[in-house]
């Protein structure tokens, strides 16, 4: 598809051009300019002579028109691209860029169906994808450094964690815990540098959100919570994004800042006041586009993820996050979609310890 890009040209008035300055009774002249591609929007043809647009148009066809994916790659790469989709597990696949979330899922379920990928081409069937979505990932696959590169310039941890330290402080935590409230609980889980988790639990806590705010039930709780904690190098804290042009969560913006405000106070308590503070902030947002959570500006569930992060666990000499088998048993039925004790803050707690230190390596 071929559209005219026209700039219309006001009659000059005293010498002086103008929009809405012309001449009684005279028209705006049209200056021809170019055909350009609705497809690309970059090929375009000149207009200056009207009658060889049927011509030009015949003769010029957008670059991506009509082109196979496999004839845009040699034999070698095409080989190379269709080892990777056809052998790489869920969470390889989403090394690559673009298909972190959803689309790794596709194309595992894809070619468990139909069998492995024969071709590029066949890349296409799988949802989700397009030509320039599965252009993006072919080129990511052969050329992963790039990627990696751009990424490190893009993705700093400092930005995401509150109040600012000294990145060799992050670097040094041997092991963290992790610390995400809920409307009724606080969870935790304590991961070391290796990704083995070392604890992973979640506290009722009953005098949350029950009737009128008291701040004393509220120490008392968060307070019997903090003393079971085991010993970390760092503790992080969820940092919610709730917005407070919404109105209808603002009791909950307040809970939440009330959990935070006293998690600060009795787990930071410091030796001498110059030194380095043990409790950091980090965004719940940042998180969620770490492991491409995100839908727009809102937050979908972790489970799904968590769940794999188990079963790999399990399964893989080299997994992503290493359970001790009590925490297998323990937790591998008690994460449910839609559930109201879905254990969504636990899931929470463990995806923001990871974060954190892949983050940290990148």
């Amino acid at each position: 598809m071929w559209v005219v890009k026209y700039i219309v040209s006001a009659v000059v008035n005293n010498g002086h051009r103008g929009l809405f300055h012309r001449s009684w009774g005279s028209l705006p002249e049209l200056e021809h300019r170019y055909l350009h591609c609705t497809c690309c929007w970059k090929s375009r043809i000149s207009t200056s002579d009207f009658d060889l647009w049927t011509s030009a148009l015949s003769s010029k066809v957008c670059e991506d028109e009509g082109t196979s994916l496999d004839s845009r790659y040699t034999a070698e790469q095409r080989v190379a691209i269709l080892q990777r989709l056809n052998t790489a597990t869920e969470n390889e696949l989403a090394e690559v860029k673009l298909l972190r979330g959803r689309k790794s899922v596709n194309i595992v379920e894809y070619r468990t169906r139909n069998g492995p990928f024969k071709n590029l081409e066949s890349v296409i069937n799988v949802p989700l994808f397009k030509h320039k979505t599965a252009m993006v990932v072919f080129n990511s696959i052969l050329y992963p450094s790039e990627k990696k590169e751009r990424r490190k310039s893009k993705i700093q941890l400092v930005k995401f964690i509150k109040p600012e330290v000294d990145r060799k402080l992050l670097e040094e935590a041997s092991c963290i815990v992790s610390i995400v409230c809920g409307t009724d609980n606080i969870a935790w889980a304590h991961v070391d540098r290796g990704f083995n988790v070392l604890d992973w639990q979640q506290e009722n806590c009953h005098n949350f959100m029950k009737g009128t705010y008291m701040a004393s039930a509220y120490l008392d709780d968060i307070s019997a919570v903090v003393s079971r904690m085991p010993k970390a190098d760092l503790f992080v804290v969820e940092k919610s994004g709730i917005s407070l042009q919404n109105t209808t969560l603002y009791p909950v913006m307040v809970h939440l800042r009330t959990v935070e405000a006293m998690l600060f106070a009795l787990l930071g308590q410091r030796s001498e006041p110059e030194a380095p503070p043990k409790v950091l902030n980090m965004v719940r947002s940042a998180v969620g586009r770490h492991f491409g959570l995100m839908v727009g500006e809102a937050r979908t569930s972790g489970i799904q993820m968590v769940r794999q992060m188990m079963t790999d666990s399990v399964t893989q000499k080299t997994p992503r996050v290493s359970f001790p088998h009590s925490l297998v048993v323990r937790y591998r039925h008690a994460f449910h979609l839609g559930a109201r004790k879905s254990g969504e803050e636990l899931c929470d707690a463990l995806l923001q310890a990871v974060a954190f230190y892949e983050k940290l390596g990148e």
